[in-house]
């Protein structure tokens, strides 16, 4: 089978490879996915560029992605709920080691790492939403606790986690400000968002205040929080040097401290986020699609930025 791998670190074109591996079987409690569609994820840019190689070591060939949807093609023993043929998305848990991940024909996962795909999108659609919807709903149902009626403030908004965000706190009966690039804005507010500022023009201090804030970019994270009501939640999904000193920094505070999140959805988060989408509450937003030969390109789309939603890698099951 055909898969995308990471033959060393450093910059997309130079180091991202599809090659032919051996197809895995699965054992005891697992299930073998033909892989229809990936989605590209800052993780999956950060392990390729070896900023995480104190983790991954120096072992090369390293699977690509995160997320997958598709169908499944086989299982093994003491699998109940899942059959061939069954339409289903997942995800494999991050920096466990692998020569095949999601950007794969095939993936080998753990059947409770499995979930059924929502009815009436497509697969592409589906890997749009695994990884950034199940990070938005696990940051705003789970970490920020986010209530009917409340203000959130969502950086990053046209990102694949901002996207779903936004579109969900609209669904929760939230009033939604995002922050993002003016040609965003039309998409934004067509998404749920009541207001929407150029995040390049637009100081902390010059809107607000929040109930909460979910922060997708990872920097002037203390002026933000300072724009949170005396009740007011944030969180980060952004980790950097800067980000990671306010978060230690904002510990003082009480529940107004900087919090951070990932997301690692289980097949209970999976199911949750399916009933969004069923529901009307959540739908995919898909910048663009990239054949699994040209994943080079979509991690470079991804590292630049300025897109509305997701990048997904199609891949085609042999």
């Amino acid at each position: 089978m055909k898969a995308a791998q990471i033959t060393g670190y450093g910059n997309a074109p130079a180091v991202l490879r599809i090659n032919d591996v051996d197809r895995p079987a699965p054992g005891p409690g697992q299930v073998l996915v033909a892989v229809e569609a990936s989605s590209v994820n800052g993780l999956d840019t950060i392990v390729r560029a070896g900023g995480l190689r104190i983790v991954t070591g120096r072992r090369f060939p390293i699977g690509v992605g995160l997320d997958f949807a598709g169908f499944v093609a086989a299982t093994g023993a003491d699998v109940r709920d899942h059959r061939v043929g069954d339409r289903v998305w997942g995800t494999v848990p991050p920096l466990k080691r692998r020569t095949a991940g999601p950007a794969a024909e095939y993936v080998l996962v753990g059947a409770d790492r499995v979930g059924p795909a929502p009815a009436g999108i497509s697969s592409v659609e589906a890997a749009s939403l695994v990884v950034a919807g199940a990070t938005a709903l696990t940051a705003l149902r789970d970490t920020l606790r986010l209530t009917s009626g409340e203000r959130l403030l969502v950086r990053g908004a046209a990102g694949g986690v901002g996207t779903a965000a936004v579109q969900l706190a609209h669904a929760m009966g939230c009033h939604v400000t995002a922050l993002a690039r003016p040609r965003h804005a039309e998409a934004l507010r067509a998404l749920g968002a009541g207001e929407v500022f150029d995040y390049g023009a637009t100081a902390p201090d010059g809107i607000g205040p929040f109930d909460v804030v979910l922060d997708t970019v990872g920097s002037e994270l203390h002026g933000y929080r300072r724009r949170l009501t005396r009740d007011g939640r944030m969180a980060t999904i952004a980790l950097s040097a800067s980000s990671v000193a306010a978060i230690a920094a904002s510990t003082v505070h009480g529940s107004r401290r900087i919090r951070t999140l990932s997301s690692d959805p289980d097949a209970a988060v999976l199911r949750a986020l399916a009933g969004h989408v069923a529901s009307g509450g959540l739908r995919p937003v898909v910048d663009s699609v990239y054949p699994l030969t040209d994943i080079a390109a979509a991690h470079q789309a991804f590292e630049r930025g300025g897109v509305v939603g997701k990048q997904v890698v199609a891949v085609s099951a042999s």
